[in-house]
């Protein structure tokens, strides 16, 4: 066989180099350092990026909003977090605490854009968090976080953000209190090109004075070419210019678009009671009826379905952990998680709404109520006795076998 190549650039080459090869490579070899070298696939690399297993971040900005406040987090170099975690917009992040020996988690939607987040430098998140009576945790944050506090979060969580496989490209959000965090995300999200479908906000509050963000939501209106709407509805306040009453069906249909769009929804237990009802008369496909976790359960005694008669009972649960056992008072109305937390137990925990999973623990014995409406086991936990203590009630002494933090 012949080979057609120029034989005049091989004639044209030394043999010196050649000979020195041996030579050459046992210096390079000699130069190197004795350890085996280390390589990662990007794929891990990004991994790691996008879900680490805790992230460490320092309060850099508070800005006071009367009833709530803004605060801006950075990254916290010394403890070992370079930046923050790109997240998509509408998902929330999971905050640790240490209060007076209780180890607790609170999650928080992050309100501002993902942008922010963008990058390995300068990156940030926004959490904005609203005085409540019964709001332990949001209490504690309000009271003692200051620019410079340090916190521990988890990666950004969640499933409530736009999905172009599954939502309609046109999104009615309805949205109540501080429940307006994930759509300000969404509005600058889409006001920055992240993002690209059109949203219609419909925005629940008592009057105008309790708008919480509404002027970050209004200059994101302006730079999103009409892609983002804002429709305050007062309940308590007939203004002109605003939508006056609840966020009914009829109202929904007002601003929704013609043809196919998706609902979201955020905010309070109560809103989503009223507005499931409302909804129902859309006719919309499951899949275009999104909502987002509103936090821990409370008031099972409310529930038709709940014992009242076991109301004020007190219940003592048997927690295991790796083979050791500890022993919790745990009232009727409380749930396990928050009993274990007040216990100083540190169970696992993210979203308290029944719906992460992250809490999966295996009831060994007793009797518990979960309420229907955060009830987010499968068939199979159901059947072989798996729960999520973030929403389990007691109904008589249990035994628990919960998982060890990661």
């Amino acid at each position: 066989m012949k080979y057609n190549y120029d034989k005049s650039v091989l004639k044209g080459l030394s043999v010196g180099p050649f000979l020195a090869i041996d030579k050459t490579r046992d210096s390079k070899i000699s130069a190197a350092p004795d350890t085996l070298p280390v390589s990662e696939f990007n794929a891990n690399r990004l991994a790691k990026a996008l879900h680490p297993k805790v992230q460490f971040a320092i309060v850099s900005k508070v800005i006071d909003h009367g009833s709530a406040k803004s605060f801006n987090l950075i990254p916290d170099p010394q403890r070992g977090t370079d930046s923050l975690a790109y997240f998509r917009a509408g998902q929330y992040i999971s905050v640790q605490f240490n209060i007076e020996g209780a180890t607790l988690t609170r999650p928080y939607s992050i309100c501002s854009s993902p942008k922010e987040a963008l990058g390995t430098e300068n990156t940030s998140y926004t959490l904005m968090v609203r005085q409540n009576d019964n709001g332990y945790v949001s209490d504690y944050i309000l009271k003692n976080w200051t620019e410079g506090t340090t916190v521990t979060l988890s990666a950004p969580l969640g499933e409530f953000y736009f999905e172009r496989l599954r939502d309609a490209k046109s999104v009615v959000a309805l949205a109540g209190g501080s429940g307006i965090t994930p759509f300000c995300s969404m509005a600058a999200a889409i006001a920055d090109g992240i993002e690209d479908f059109t949203l219609t906000i419909l925005y629940g509050s008592r009057d105008k004075d309790n708008l919480l963000l509404y002027d970050d939501l209004q200059g994101n209106v302006a730079r999103s070419n009409g892609k983002v709407k804002v429709i305050p509805v007062f309940s308590d306040k007939q203004i002109d210019g605003y939508e006056h009453g609840f966020i009914t069906a009829e109202l929904m249909k007002k601003y929704a678009p013609t043809g196919d769009y998706s609902v979201f929804m955020c905010g309070p237990r109560a809103m989503y009671n009223f507005a499931d009802g409302e909804i129902s008369k859309l006719s919309l496909k499951r899949r275009r009826v999104r909502r987002e976790l509103f936090g821990e359960y409370t008031n099972p005694e409310k529930d038709a379905a709940y014992p009242i008669e076991l109301i004020d009972n007190t219940y003592t649960i048997t927690v295991i952990i790796r083979d050791e056992e500890k022993k919790v008072s745990c009232k009727a109305d409380q749930t396990l998680l928050s009993a274990m937390e007040q216990a100083g137990i540190e169970a696992p925990s993210h979203c308290r709404s029944g719906d992460c999973g992250w809490c999966h623990s295996l009831l060994i014995s007793g009797t518990i109520y979960v309420p229907d409406a955060v009830d987010g086991r499968r068939m199979a936990d159901t059947k072989f006795g798996w729960i999520h203590p973030c929403c389990t009630y007691p109904t008589s002494d249990i035994t628990l076998e919960i998982p060890s933090l990661p």
